[in-house]
């Protein structure tokens, strides 16, 4: 759809044209058919925004340990089976949905270090969970997506879980959001841990810089979020946005609210149903607010389910293992992004990507420079969210550490297991105890995910040519980043933060 602001722009110059000198008239007529031409081209679904429009918004939600098939655009069942996730399904059928998109590690604070500041977790010092005992987090020498975006003056704010530091330097307030609502890490991390009794202190929710409540009622935690979110949006109508929105759930301990409780076969269901509503009381804010034009909307998962969980976990679908592994039913989570006017409608991406990518692509439409003086790994993905003819996969590869452990290389169809430990599910828990993991040993092994998604036939014998190629790269990525099982120091790594 074309922008109302334009046609409006045109529509004034066509008034002050009239009643000017002859003399005059012939350029008023050019410029009035130069601003409609300008408008009329305003929805291309591959075209960036316009001067003369306002900034964009933007919003990232992120699911914490969602399975990829744990909503309806990325699940493969039917009836009553299947995810009741309808304001995901509208956001996919009105936008894109990437089925090769990735997270940098499988794990918390490394996961979202990575989406942040565009770099590897390993290249910024960030790997793991962080918990209470942390005396590091995020080095205030990283630029965050609030940060770059703030050069051009942006409200920025985040709502739920951080983990990149619980340590007042570290918390969200000192890294470019001028709002913070949520837990400082993990919603497990707390007295009732079902294995560490005792272990944790009791869990702080966080008001900017002040924890206003101890051990809070997690079954409101998705409704506060929202309601801050949705605050959010309408305070800030008139100013470009970030907003970023981390659901606590569904990592365990599972909870939901009275009104989604019972709503499906199971609790799991029932916390999955409830992230949607949130999902649409944010689409909703935006068309009440005459946003949705204006604003770009991404909602994906930190890393895949925590399978040990059983009924308390989601699913990965047709991917092999799950969170905490290099595996792609660890790494490759859903991916669903709605910008109506400028994403085609119920569109498909296959091209890999992972979340390093999204600073480098929302500095990109907000005209914000991004300083040459650290490296960042991510690469501007718009033609593909666009659409673009000629799009391309940014990555020749993309690497998977798990710690400092170099585990998988990707590179096209093609994904190259290096020989590392792994954990697999043994047994599965039930009803928020877990099960037990055992740990098993991969070798040298070549996947082809186009024919082969599931990572159950090795073809490395039939493609050396093929495995030469990723070994390269594994090398290239040894000497950047590092890999402790061959005992690399990366010649680019950065220390994360200290007090």
């Amino acid at each position: 759809m074309a922008s109302p602001h334009l046609f409006k722009t045109a529509s004034h110059g066509a008034l002050e044209c009239a009643g000017v000198s002859m003399r005059t008239t012939f350029s008023c007529v050019i410029t009035v058919l130069i601003l409609l031409s300008v408008a009329a081209l305003g929805g291309n679904a591959g075209s960036p925004p316009v001067a003369a429009q306002r900034l964009p918004n933007f919003i990232i939600v992120y699911a914490d340990d969602m399975g990829y098939a744990d909503i309806g655009p990325f699940s493969t069942k039917t009836g009553a089976a299947r995810p009741q996730t309808p304001n995901l399904d509208r956001m996919a059928s009105e936008g894109i949905r990437l089925t090769d998109f990735y997270v940098a590690q499988a794990v918390c604070s490394a996961s979202r270090a990575a989406l942040l500041t565009g770099a590897y977790s390993n290249r910024i010092g960030i790997l793991g969970a962080l918990n209470h005992t942390a005396q590091y987090g995020i080095n205030p020498s990283e630029m965050t997506i609030a940060e770059v975006l703030k050069q051009r003056s942006y409200a920025t704010a985040i709502f739920g879980k951080w983990h990149l530091g619980h340590l007042k330097p570290f918390l969200p307030t000192h890294h470019g959001f001028d709002e913070y609502f949520g837990l400082p890490y993990s919603n497990d991390m707390w007295p009732q841990h079902p294995t560490q009794k005792n272990f944790y202190p009791d869990l702080p929710l966080i008001d900017g810089d002040e924890t206003v409540k101890l051990d809070p009622d997690q079954s409101q935690l998705t409704t506060w979020y929202t309601e801050h979110a949705v605050s959010f949006i309408e305070r800030h109508r008139d100013t470009p946005f970030f907003m970023y929105v981390a659901h606590a759930m569904p990592h365990v301990p599972l909870f939901v609210s009275d009104k989604f409780k019972g709503k499906t076969p199971g609790l799991y269901g029932d916390v999955i149903a409830e992230i949607d509503w949130s999902v649409g009381q944010i689409l909703d804010a935006l068309k009440r607010t005459s946003l949705d034009e204006h604003t770009l909307v991404i909602f994906m998962s930190d890393n895949g389910p925590w399978m040990s969980y059983g009924n308390h976990a989601g699913s990965p679908g047709p991917f092999r293992e799950s969170k905490a592994t290099s595996f792609e039913g660890g790494v490759r989570v859903p991916f669903v992004a709605r910008w109506p006017g400028r994403i085609s409608m119920g569109a498909v991406g296959r091209l890999p990507a992972m979340t390093i990518d999204l600073l480098p692509t929302l500095a990109k439409l907000a005209g914000a420079p991004v300083s040459s003086e650290r490296i960042i790994d991510g690469r501007d993905i718009w033609p593909l969210l666009a659409g673009q003819p000629g799009a391309r996969a940014p990555h020749d590869a993309l690497y998977f550490y798990w710690g400092a452990e170099l585990h998988a290389i990707r590179s096209g169809k093609w994904k190259l297991h290096l020989p590392h430990p792994y954990q697999s599910l043994e047994s599965a828990g039930h009803d928020g105890s877990p099960g037990r993991y055992v740990r098993k040993e991969i070798g040298l092994s070549l996947f082809d995910l186009e024919k082969d998604p599931g990572e159950t036939t090795d073809v490395a014998g039939r493609n050396a040519s093929v495995v030469k190629e990723l070994l390269a790269y594994a090398e290239r990525a040894r000497d950047d980043l590092g890999d402790s099982l061959t005992s690399r120091v990366g010649r680019n790594v950065r220390p994360a933060g200290k007090p």
